[in-house]
């Protein structure tokens, strides 16, 4: 799916302080704009953020362990230990005053980052279609399920997880893809997103995916201090009002919701990247 260009692109790994191998892409100069991927995904899923914003911007693009490139190991796969790793990739790219750009469970890594870090290294953060809470408690009454944005229920955050880890694995991938672009998201992109979400063993998709499960992050997210966009979609199976939810507890944050004529779901940046990257450039500017 990637397509041809004349942006050079360069391949790099390191290794993490627990001996993991990682790898990112990297491409452009000026003003760092580290891209983080969702859960089972990959960096090449950026291809059109790379290409398209690497002429005014010093692009990364990160493969979370586990994830695309990066070394598969059998242990950290967990959401704070994402984001030591991602700090240990801003070190190692010597990237400073760095808008981090989460896409789905990215912006999770990014709250961990934060909880842990602060703004270290940081100054500006991009937050693109994740609710604060992905399960929801069954106590909850439903504004506050509306504002956390809970699409999981405890019972179908296991049944989920199983299934991507059962033998069915590949199956339950795909359902989960069709729920994550719009109706008019062409079959060869969609195929591969597929296939980028393949990448990752269903075992190690399934570990990840209940402790990203059980992360609350409402708590961290009203202490952000930095400049924040806030970027979802419409008809995103993430509910968007989670999203303004999380706008109004960023002060000063900025709020952009993709319609559904605007390849308004969730991989609103692999469907409607001209938009986007309009968004995102204007912002990091």
């Amino acid at each position: 799916m990637p397509v041809a260009s004349n942006i050079k692109i360069a391949s790099k790994y390191f290794r993490t302080n627990d001996g993991v191998r990682l790898h990112y892409l990297e491409a452009g100069a000026g003003k760092p704009l580290v891209l983080i991927h969702g859960l089972s995904q990959t960096a090449e899923q950026f291809t059109f953020q790379i290409e398209g914003l690497a002429d005014r911007y010093q692009v990364i693009a990160l493969d979370l362990r586990g994830h695309g490139e990066s070394e598969k190991p059998n242990f950290g796969l967990k959401i704070h230990r994402l984001a030591q790793d991602l700090r240990e990739a801003l070190i190692a790219a010597n990237a400073d005053d760095v808008t981090l750009l989460g896409h789905s469970m990215g912006c999770s890594v990014i709250w961990a980052y934060w909880e842990l870090f602060g703004a270290d290294r940081l100054g500006k953060i991009v937050l693109t279609d994740e609710p604060p809470m992905l399960t929801s408690n069954p106590a909850w009454t439903p504004e506050e399920v509306e504002a956390a944005g809970s699409i999981l229920t405890p019972a179908s955050l296991w049944e989920t997880a199983n299934a991507r880890s059962g033998p069915d694995g590949e199956a339950a991938a795909r359902v989960f893809i069709e729920h994550c672009v719009s109706r008019n998201c062409p079959e060869d992109v969609k195929e591969w997103i597929i296939q980028c979400t393949l990448r990752m063993a269903g075992k190690d998709a399934a570990t990840l995916f209940v402790n990203h499960g059980c992360q609350d992050w409402r708590d961290i997210i009203p202490r952000i201090t930095l400049p924040t966009l806030v970027i979802g979609g419409r008809v995103s199976l993430i509910p968007w009002k989670s999203l303004a939810w999380i706008a109004k507890q960023i002060a000063g944050a900025k709020l952009e919701i993709f319609e559904e004529n605007e390849g308004g779901s969730h991989f609103m940046f692999v469907e409607n990247p001209t938009k986007f990257n309009q968004i995102v450039s204007k912002f990091v500017a």
